[in-house]
Parts: structure tokens; sequence; C-alpha cells
């Protein structure tokens, strides 16, 4: 996508955000845009980059890690947010700023064990199966607390909050109930937590149901980089 439609694209984007925070009494700088830049080019990052977004997530590692070196000289934050397979861990441990999708207690100790010394503890979100759905990825509701209390003790992790991806729907009433559900068990899981400030929930379909719920962070793909071919 040209560089033109993609700033326009991100105007639109905060747009919304700025409209769906202020229906619900809140701030719109309350809100992190993040661009979920898989698949995409590296000077499409660049033109997100420049157009005022920090926050990149990425999905593929390969793809991600090549286009983290073709990018380095840009000041962003770097979000794995795909499913995360053992033998990954060491990679996303080394090479990026956020996860977001931390579901089982090995994979947390191996992000803690291979996150190198002369990095700041690698900022985490526990990734929740809020609908229960067999085909995602996500810890059940009732695991939360023993894995946050067991990720507490790992001193190169830092808990920061939790993410969803709610079942898709288009009724606008099951969004905010499902994302109402992840803001009561942050609620929750914040009473012991005090780190936890992130709630990174709401993608390009569904981002006003997720901050009127509480969502912190959404993460905007489509809406910003057009549809993707893979």
């Amino acid at each position: 996508m040209d560089a033109e439609r993609i700033r326009l694209n991100i105007a639109n984007v905060h747009q919304r955000v700025s409209t769906a925070a202020e229906k619900v009494g809140r701030r719109a700088d309350d809100v992190t845009v993040m661009a979920v830049s898989k698949t995409r080019s590296s000077d499409e990052v660049r033109t997100a980059v420049a157009a005022g977004l920090r926050d990149l997530g990425e999905n593929y590692l390969q793809e991600a890690l090549e286009k983290r070196q073709a990018t380095a000289d840009l000041d962003a934050r770097w979000h794995f947010i795909g499913p995360i397979q053992s033998n990954k861990t060491r990679a996303i441990a080394e090479h990026f700023d956020w996860v977001h999708s931390v579901d089982r207690e090995k994979i947390a100790r191996r992000l803690n064990e291979q996150r190198p010394d002369s990095l700041p503890p690698l900022d985490i979100c526990l990734q929740v199966n809020v609908s229960l759905e067999d085909s995602k990825s996500g810890v059940a509701p009732e695991d939360l607390a023993p894995l946050a209390r067991a990720i507490l003790q790992l001193p190169r992790l830092r808990l920061r909050g939790l993410m969803a991806i709610p079942a898709p729907t288009d009724d606008v009433a099951a969004q905010r109930a499902a994302f109402a559900r992840v803001a009561e068990l942050f609620r929750d899981l914040q009473e012991t937590v005090p780190t936890m400030d992130t709630l990174s929930m709401g993608m390009s379909a569904d981002l006003e149901s997720a901050i009127a719920e509480g969502a912190t962070l959404v993460r905007i793909g489509t809406d910003i980089f057009g549809p993707r071919s893979g």
C-alpha cells in the first residue's frame, strides 16, 4: 500500500479511537494504537512509524527478525503477538520488547532464562482464551491467577497485563460482553499484581467495543495497511 494511504488510514484510526474514548469518558491518549505489521514490508513499517506509531506487532518470527534488522534505525517497540513454540523462545527473548501471547508457565520460564541480562525485563501479557475456543491459544480464565503467581517469581519478566482475541462477531453487545469479561479478569489480577497496566484487546473490526470496556492497547492491521494476502 502506498505511503499516503497508510498515513490517511492511521489518521482515521486515531479518529475512531478518539471518538470511542470520548463516548465513555476516557482520554484517547490512554489508548495505544499498535500497527500489526505481519506480512508487511519494511517500507510500510517505516511509513507507519513516520506517521507517529511506535508500537509494531508481529506474528511470524523469522519475518519479524528480518524486518527488525532492516529497520534497526527506527525508534520502535516490537511486540510478539503470535503463538509461541518452545524452539522460538530464545529469539523472541532476545529481540522483542513485549510478548502478548504467553499462556504456559513452560514458555514463561524459557523466556525468563533466555532474556539477556543486558536488556531490561521482557514486558509480557498473558493471553486469555475468554471465549473458550478450542482453536485459539490462551489460558483458561480460571488458570490465570496461578500462572500470574508463577511469573511473578521470574525476574527477567515483567507482567504487564492481559491480551485477548474473543470469538469474532458483528454483534456489538456480544463484543462488549467478551471484552467486559477480560476487563473483569484484569481488575481481579491487578489486586495482587500492581505492575499490571495493559489491556491488549480490540482489532480493526471491534476497537470501539474494546475501548468502551477499558482497552489500553488496540492491535490494528487491516485498517492501517489494508487487507493482507498471507
